[in-house]
């Protein structure tokens, strides 16, 4: 498990996902932006393909505080609720990416010709897959997905925000690899802009886009 992070508070002023859906759409995202994994632009009209991704999947955190289901963590966890709710963790995606990414754990595939897949049904029953022209990679015999380099650094300290915050498992292996993302992908302008928004949003800041060098000190 990660040390806890001094300068990462969990959030406790949002009490709902739903409060977090709303604010999510309303605030930060007013006036458009882009999805996580295909870097695709979209208005300030929410469109019908995309949806909100948590980046630390949920299905970690049931299984983490011991829950039958997320309806039961909701019903009987208030650490679960704020911690679905922590927007440093919600992220606009593909409707269709998010559904195959699922709980998969981030990673490096290793394929040096993946096959491609413009069909998501074709991709889904695949095993390595490089998802139509994305740069989103999947290998469901692993469990794993790779994102493209231009997500990653932003992947990567959602993910340690969640991990050393909440104290949730992280594994060695994909710590390290995450590690890297970070160090190679450093915050961007957009990245620091929804660091600010959320913090007026929740009252909490992810300490490592302001410090991402501190990474290297939890593993």
């Amino acid at each position: 498990m990660l040390k806890l992070a001094p300068m990462n508070r969990p959030q406790t002023h949002l009490g709902s996902y739903q409060q977090a859906i709303r604010l999510f759409w309303k605030e930060l995202y007013t006036t458009g932006g882009k999805t996580l994994y295909s870097q695709q632009h979209f208005g300030p009209t929410k469109p019908d393909w995309i949806n909100i991704e948590h980046v630390f999947p949920m299905a970690w955190v049931v299984k983490a505080l011991k829950c039958k289901d997320r309806r039961d963590c909701r019903s009987n966890s208030t650490k679960f609720n704020y911690i679905e709710s922590d927007m440093h963790n919600l992220f606009p995606s593909r409707r269709d990416l998010n559904m195959l990414r699922a709980s998969h754990r981030f990673g490096s595939i290793n394929h040096t010709k993946p096959a491609k897949a413009d069909n998501i049904d074709r991709a889904i029953k695949g095993e390595i897959r490089l998802i139509g022209s994305y740069d989103f990679k999947i290998d469901n015999k692993k469990r794993m997905v790779e994102p493209a380099p231009a997500s990653q650094g932003e992947i990567a300290r959602a993910m340690f925000h969640m991990s050393a915050t909440y104290k949730l498992k992280l594994f060695s292996k994909q710590a390290q690899t995450l590690a890297y993302w970070n160090k190679v992908d450093q915050p961007s302008k957009e990245e620091k802009r929804r660091n600010d928004i959320i913090e007026s949003l929740q009252g909490t800041r992810n300490h490592f886009i302001d410090y991402p060098g501190e990474i290297e000190d939890l593993i």
